[in-house]
């Protein structure tokens, strides 16, 4: 195993250190997997892709010496372990998919394979992507790399662990109700959940199907703009995927912007003092640097997360009814097939699978979809409607990413309060509106107090250059 020379911030750092021949791609996956090795503690990998990534690193430094490198060479990248990659295990941190190898490699993947990225990990994960503490994972919790006793956040929360304790320069994760966000708020790093529809689902193993976008966590503004854009665009094998490539935009308008402050939002009951406390020094820099702030109602703040735990879990029930145990996967062997699946179900969903199947069968089932589904797909396109309302008064929506600093691995809070971690981060998935989420400060115990901003669709370029410049403030 290798060292790595620097903490590298950004890809470019890297690749300058490449081209004056200062490291090597090899001595870089040499020392990343150095620095997994002495942080397995952290439980952040399910996998490890150690004598790929190193014969990988071997070509593309031949590439780099002939100037055929792609624009992601020197690039170390974990991905979620929904993300399929062809040949390899991906189990979605589930007993119901273990030892599950794709057939196939999700587009996002195939995307940063073309441009030289080396993949060297899957990544774990709250089970199927349900959970805000990455404690819902068959192979067990994350650890916080901030303080090893508390959650990174979830659902991506072996992403966001990773890319903070330097285990990997980059990670994908998945974002259905604030995946990205939270855990890149927790660890303390950029997370961007793009608009709906920008980024490929190809190879998404699906919670909820209209919810769930792949997107970034990283260390810079720079790599998360870098990284949507080679990930970003058409694709045949997605119909929903409409946006174009997205752009990397030298020159963005510099004017002062607008930012819309949801008033209920920083007046939520259960809101940190210390998260409080942070935004709002940040917002008083902001109106110093001459940007315009208004504070707004969101008239459907409260039903935002009922809104969206009855669709999401809708779509689960639908989408993870294929695990059967008779075509792939996990199962349990027995002489009728009824009792086949059941067994094989049973045993190979934990617990908050379980329950979120549970609850998307009772509000599809007869008497209760009117009651409930209709009714919250009535409320999304209402709170799509005052969104873009808000959004086409002003430029920028700004909140806290999240209501709370990271809770401790093991905490024995209800299901009901673990959902309301996510009362912030639902509006942009309900939506399908573009959401960044960084690091604003640090609070007493070290963790981080975190804002995002909602853009208009497809207005990534500006949302990231934006948050770049506020951030600096």
């Amino acid at each position: 195993m290798g060292e790595l020379k620097k903490n590298y911030t950004t890809l470019k750092q890297i690749q300058t250190d490449l081209n004056n021949q200062l490291t090597t791609c090899e001595s870089l996956v040499l020392g990343y997997l150095d620095n997994i090795s002495k942080n397995k503690h952290l439980n952040a990998f399910n996998e490890v892709f150690e004598e790929d990534s190193i014969q990988r690193a071997v070509k593309i430094d031949k590439k780099i010496r002939s100037k055929k490198a792609g624009v992601l060479a020197g690039l170390i990248v974990g991905i979620k372990d929904n993300i399929c990659y062809k040949g390899r295990r991906a189990e979605a941190s589930s007993n119901i998919l273990k030892d599950f190898v794709s057939s196939y490699s999700a587009t996002v993947v195939d995307r940063l394979l073309s441009e030289d990225a080396i993949i060297i990990g899957r990544l774990n994960c709250d089970e199927f992507a349900m959970g805000s503490g990455n404690e819902n994972s068959s192979y067990g919790p994350v650890q916080n790399p901030i303080k090893t006793n508390y959650v990174p956040g979830g659902s991506s929360g072996g992403s966001a662990a990773s890319v903070k304790a330097n285990l990997c320069h980059l990670a994908l994760g998945s974002d259905t109700g604030g995946s990205i966000r939270q855990p890149a708020a927790f660890c303390g790093v950029v997370g961007l959940k793009p608009t709906y529809g920008l980024v490929s689902r190809y190879g998404l193993i699906a919670y909820a199907s209209s919810f769930d976008q792949i997107g970034p966590i990283g260390k810079s503004f720079e790599d998360i703009e870098l990284i949507t854009h080679v990930i970003s665009g058409k694709d045949n094998f997605d119909t929903t995927c409409i946006g174009k490539k997205m752009s990397i935009k030298k020159n963005i308008n510099q004017t002062k912007k607008t930012f819309a402050i949801i008033e209920d939002a920083v007046n939520f009951v259960g809101l940190d003092h210390e998260i409080s406390k942070e935004f709002d020094r940040f917002v008083s820099t902001l109106k110093k640097n001459g940007h315009k702030i208004e504070y707004v109602k969101l008239p459907l703040l409260e039903y935002l997360v009922p809104t969206y735990y009855i669709l999401t879990t809708a779509e689960a029930s639908s989408n993870l009814s294929r695990y059967d145990g008779v075509k792939y996967g996990f199962q349990r062997s027995c002489e009728e097939i009824d009792s086949l699946i059941t067994k094989t179900r049973t045993e190979g969903f934990g617990p908050e699978v379980k329950r979120r199947i549970l609850l998307g069968n009772f509000v599809l089932s007869q008497g209760y979809y009117e009651a409930y589904y209709k009714k919250a797909q009535r409320v999304r396109t209402l709170i799509k409607n005052q969104t873009e309302e808000i959004l086409s008064r002003h430029d920028y929506i700004l909140l806290p990413t999240t209501p709370n600093k990271p809770f401790k691995i093991g905490d024995t809070a209800s299901p009901i309060k673990r959902y309301y971690e996510d009362v912030f981060t639902v509006q942009a998935n309900l939506s399908g509106h573009p959401a960044l989420s960084f690091p604003l400060g640090q609070t007493k115990d070290g963790f981080f107090a975190s804002a995002q901003i909602i853009g208009k669709y497809f207005s990534e370029p500006e949302l990231i250059q934006i948050a770049k410049n506020i951030s600096e403030y």
